[in-house]
């Protein structure tokens, strides 16, 4: 049997257009209740939402469109709430919505820096912690962060994005262990996209090939019933890639009166990845530390 969502109901932000409008018509084809949320449309033009809502159904599916801002505590509960109210369980949560106010940093208002955490990082948390206590009730619960290369690997002129960015891969790290005993399961998903946000950015030819519709694989799968958790998936162009944060075994040096040079003299060993590890949590990095230093008698 395929991967699919008969009896889940999905909430997707920012699914007006791009990749969000991609998840929630793929979600609804399997056979998931989809929440198309967006910000509401300006005066006089027509609402995105509803547009996507209007090809889930006449495709036989079932949606709603609710029109918030993530950034929006009071907005958000509210759209939580409605969605209880009419399917009665939230089993999927895809983090998706986000902005770009892209300059290099010298030249970058911090009110640009501040916006685009708030909506990326800040919203993402906001949305989580609103279906958190549901999904633990439920004993069930798929949550997607939207993480970016930007934020794992950098990118000129996106100092503001890359740190939200990044920011999402902590906050899934610690929600997929404290998820864990009550089946809420958390992941990141990076992809590359051509959406309405990155238009104008990539060339034509690449364009082309980064369509939205190649990453949505990816995601299905994070939030499919055998989904992993705490896991970084790269995608676009119809390729997927693991990332990891790794740690190098390390040397022990001490803190004696030359362990900064000593540092700078080793620092190759240092940084040897031959025996580097994916660790289980913050703790690892303690006990890596600790034992060393113990084996050495320091």
């Amino acid at each position: 049997m395929g991967i699919e969502f008969k009896g889940r109901v999905a909430v997707v932000t920012g699914a007006g257009g791009g990749l969000g409008r991609e998840h929630a018509l793929a979600l609804a084809a399997r056979g998931a209740r989809v929440v198309v949320n967006d910000i509401a449309p300006a005066s006089g033009t027509g609402s995105a939402a509803e547009a996507v809502v209007d090809e889930i159904v006449a495709a036989g599916g079932e949606a709603i469109a609710i029109h918030a801002s993530v950034s929006d505590e009071a907005a958000v509960g509210a759209m939580v709430q409605q969605v209880m109210d009419r399917w009665g369980r939230i089993d999927i949560l895809v983090n998706n919505a986000g902005i770009l106010r892209d300059k290099s940093f010298a030249k970058m208002p911090l009110a640009d820096f501040r916006l685009v955490v708030e909506v990326h990082l800040i919203g993402a948390a906001i949305c989580t912690q609103a279906v958190w206590n549901i999904m633990r009730a439920q004993k069930y619960g798929r949550i997607v962060m939207t993480t970016s290369s930007s934020g794992l690997y950098g990118n000129f002129g996106q100092a503001n994005y890359g740190a939200a960015k990044m920011g999402l891969v902590g906050l899934m790290q610690t929600l997929s262990i404290e998820g864990a005993r009550d089946g809420i399961r958390v992941n990141c998903l990076a992809p590359t996209a051509a959406t309405r946000m990155t238009e104008g950015v990539l060339p034509a030819a690449v364009f082309e090939r980064l369509v939205p519709a190649a990453v949505t694989p990816g995601l299905l799968h994070l939030v499919s019933e055998d989904a992993p958790t705490r896991v970084i998936l790269c995608a676009g162009a119809g390729t997927f890639a693991r990332a990891y944060v790794t740690m190098s075994g390390g040397l022990y040096i001490g803190s004696g009166p030359q362990a900064a040079e000593q540092v700078a003299a080793q620092f190759e060993t240092i940084s040897d990845r031959g025996d580097e590890s994916v660790p289980e949590s913050g703790s690892a990095q303690v006990v890596n530390e600790v034992g060393k230093a113990m084996a050495a008698g320091g």
